[in-house]
């Protein structure tokens, strides 16, 4: 036998976000000053209380294996949570906690998907729900959104799409990449939809504390408790808190399928880091001034951004609901040429503004959004606006492409 690869493995994209931010910090190390939109991670440090929490589980001795889908502590913390923020009522064997809620969309899909099952993910979308569904031998199918509904798909184009190999779809609002927050009446629909025929609905949740201008976040779960029995509710530690080291996320779900998760992570992963689950539990029973005072921050650096992308001409942006993100729009400069080479896809433009101007976006085509690339405004203000100012510098300098 030939001693490879496999074919799963080899069929799998590396995270293009990943990619970006990794290839941003290589240049600075080399002492070039690179201004990274590309990375989803808060610049704020992890709040001290949850740190003094960590320490504090280290002196209480709790450095050994918890059981496999997390402390009951923990869970029970959790869903007094989704009870306080969400209305929804879950026990803590409802719960599983692993290392990141990346790991617990990877567990939802490893436990529910069998060959050929077909998982709907509305575009722009993360780039690694593809993956996953991939590598659990799923299908993805993508339903395009636009600018022209805030990138939440048509009711007609998600009904059309459903077959009878459709086990599952994703809603993820808050948006990574886009920012966008359903709306209750389209979720109803999709849960409706999902009822009727029947099929999972996979909710990330992670964004839900960072929103702005009175957006409220609204669970899908929370319809009724049907959906809720076909629903996975995934969230985590890192957005709202700056933990994004410390990997802890959860899912709260139907219980058989729960039990199938625990099971699956007890011979992937075990336990996610103890320690890190004590600091999330005293985090979950903090208060939340820590994440107001983040959002106020993030808010600020989004209007500006907003507002100085959308004098520049030739790109333009809508203004984000939620999350760090905005998906800025090159349709208008592609065909254009930089110092002779022509600008044909959001991967040139990303791969010159890096080289040329020292900025690193992620490129559309890594979230199916060819003609747009993502902007992190999880940076400090003065940065972004530097950033902001390099890729003015650069779309000026475009030249009409000689056909």
């Amino acid at each position: 036998m030939a001693l490879t690869v496999s074919h799963r493995c080899q069929s799998i994209a590396p995270s293009p976000t990943l990619a970006i931010d990794a290839r941003a910090k290589e240049m600075k190390a080399q002492g070039v000053d690179v201004i990274g939109f590309g990375a989803g991670e808060p610049d704020f440090p992890t709040p001290q209380h949850i740190i003094d929490a960590a320490k504090e589980a280290l002196d209480l001795g709790k450095t050994r294996y918890t059981p496999a889908s997390g402390t009951f502590e923990l869970r029970k913390a959790i869903c007094d949570k989704l009870e306080r923020d969400n209305d929804l009522y879950y026990k803590p064997q409802d719960i599983i906690v692993s290392s990141g809620a990346k790991h617990s969309l990877y567990n939802v899909f490893q436990a529910i998907i069998d060959p050929g099952d077909e998982v709907l993910i509305p575009t722009p979308c993360w780039v690694s729900y593809p993956e996953m569904v991939r590598l659990a031998g799923g299908v993805p199918v993508f339903i395009p959104t636009d600018e022209s509904t805030n990138f939440i798909p048509h009711r007609k184009d998600i009904a059309s799409r459903v077959t009878r190999r459709t086990k599952a779809m994703i809603i993820t609002s808050p948006s990574n990449p886009n920012g966008s927050v359903w709306p209750r009446e389209k979720l109803q629909f999709v849960a409706d939809l999902a009822v009727s025929h029947p099929f999972y609905i996979v909710s990330d949740e992670i964004y839900e504390k960072l929103i702005y201008d009175g957006e409220k976040h609204f669970s899908i779960a929370n319809i009724g408790e049907t959906i809720k029995n076909q629903t996975f509710v995934v969230n985590g530690m890192s957005k709202a808190y700056a933990m994004t080291g410390w990997r802890i996320g959860y899912v709260a779900g139907p219980l058989a399928e729960i039990k199938a998760m625990a099971s699956f992570q007890s011979h992937a992963t075990s336990n996610a880091n103890a320690m890190a689950q004590y600091a999330a539990m005293k985090a979950l029973e903090g208060g939340e001034e820590c994440i107001n005072e983040m959002v106020a921050h993030f808010q600020d650096r989004r209007d500006a951004m907003v507002e100085k992308i959308n004098s520049i001409p030739g790109l333009s942006c809508l203004k984000p609901q939620g999350a760090f993100y905005i998906m800025l729009n090159i349709k208008q400069i592609l065909g254009k040429s930089y110092h002779g080479r022509v600008i044909e896809t959001s991967k040139t433009f990303a791969e010159l503004l890096l080289a040329e101007k020292h900025v690193a976006v992620v490129p559309g085509s890594a979230f199916e959004a060819e003609g747009f690339c993502r902007l992190s405004y999880a940076v400090a203000k003065e940065q972004c606006m530097e950033g902001l100012r390099r890729i003015e510098e650069f779309v000026t300098e475009l030249t009409d492409t000689p056909w």
